[in-house]
């Protein structure tokens, strides 16, 4: 009869759920820092290769010359570092350092926006349109299907920002740069398309509402980042009359109260009033200290400019907006737009014209 004493080998030490997961944290965190820092020196890279081709080789003209030294200089940084470094790469990193000459700018926008998002802006023929997007992808922190899409949809062209004058939006973008601060022109749309709400030709207020409330996270896409819904018809009572408020919501960055009221036919200047007794109990009431003071949107089906101008609804906090239940062309949006922006900058003083939206095939090294 056989006698086994070989040893029990001792059981594999138990692991702690939490110690993996920390573990795989501090990697997959560590591996996101990397890749942030090598693409900013690389985004920054290109910026240099840029500028000094462009101060010390093309001297700021288009000279023949020039040219075939930058096509000798591309043959040989191709040969040593790759097709990244081809003659038309080089010529984009030309581009982009003419387009974004301040270093100071560059070097932040470079922490969060990759390669090929600066590809995407450098088309971009408007200096405004061109840094409210870049500052825009940046706080929002935007992907780069993103913003081909916010491009693609004439997100600048639909703000409120498009429609003020040169210096008023140079300040406002500045304040964004330097503070963080978004101003409600950043936010605001017009017109907002609604085209997701899959509403006939005939259909109440109450019809709109329902629909909006089915598709609420596409409609706070819509709205824009940082919209959070509060309250549908939230109930008022003023003097003892009850007063509903279509929707309510509240803007995280903008730290307000946004109350929003639908309306199907034109604007009409009894809404203003109304308006501004909403958010002046609002205010009174629902406001939490530290927060700014509450502001409106009316969504139309059509809005009247002249009224809208005479009523200065903008110093009341309030902003008119159209609704579109049917995506139109792109082509005619666009000159609806276009004329809108014009029309509106021509009422404020300015003769600045509007830029078209920009459209090229992202590539790059």
């Amino acid at each position: 009869m056989s006698n086994d004493n070989h040893p029990v080998s001792p059981s594999p030490p138990t692991l702690q759920p939490s110690l993996l997961s920390d573990l795989r944290g501090l990697i997959q965190e560590t591996r996101g820092r990397v890749a942030a820092a090598v693409n900013a020196s690389m985004t920054l890279l290109y910026w240099r290769i840029g500028e000094r081709i462009n101060r010390e080789i093309l001297m700021g003209e288009r000279a023949e010359y020039g040219k075939e030294i930058v096509a000798t200089v591309a043959q040989q940084l191709s040969a040593e570092f790759g097709s990244g470094f081809s003659q038309k790469y080089l010529r984009r990193m030309v581009q982009f350092a003419e387009v974004f000459p301040d270093p100071e700018i560059v070097a932040p926008l470079a922490r969060q926006l990759s390669w090929t998002h600066f590809i995407m802006l450098i088309p971009i023929d408007d200096q405004i349109k061109r840094d409210f997007y870049a500052e825009m992808c940046r706080m929002e922190r935007w992907s780069r299907r993103t913003l081909r899409a916010k491009i693609d949809s004439m997100l600048y062209e639909r703000t409120a920002l498009s429609r003020q004058p040169e210096e008023v939006a140079k300040a406002e973008l500045e304040a964004l740069r330097d503070e963080d601060r978004l101003s409600p022109n950043l936010v605001f749309k017009d017109p907002y398309v609604l085209d997701f709400l899959g509403l006939q030709d005939r259909y109440l207020e109450k019809d709109m509402e329902d629909a909006i409330l089915r598709e609420i996270e596409r409609f706070l896409l819509e709205l824009g980042e940082g919209f959070a819904f509060i309250a549908r018809q939230k109930r008022i009572i003023i003097d003892g009359e009850d007063f509903s408020i279509d929707l309510l919501f509240y803007h995280r960055r903008l730290r307000r109260l946004i109350a929003l009221d639908l309306k199907l036919g034109r604007f009409k200047a009894a809404y203003k009033s109304q308006m501004e007794l909403y958010l002046r109990w609002l205010a009174k009431h629902e406001a939490q200290p530290g927060e700014e003071t509450p502001l409106g949107i009316i969504l139309c089906a059509e809005s009247g400019q002249e009224q809208l101008e005479l009523l200065q609804l903008g110093q009341a906090g309030i902003h008119v907006a159209q609704y579109l239940t049917e995506l139109p062309p792109k082509e005619l949006l666009l000159r609806r737009l276009h004329v809108a922006i014009e029309e509106s900058r021509a009422r404020l003083g300015t003769g600045i014209s509007s830029s078209l939206p920009d459209n090229e095939e992202v590539e790059g090294p």
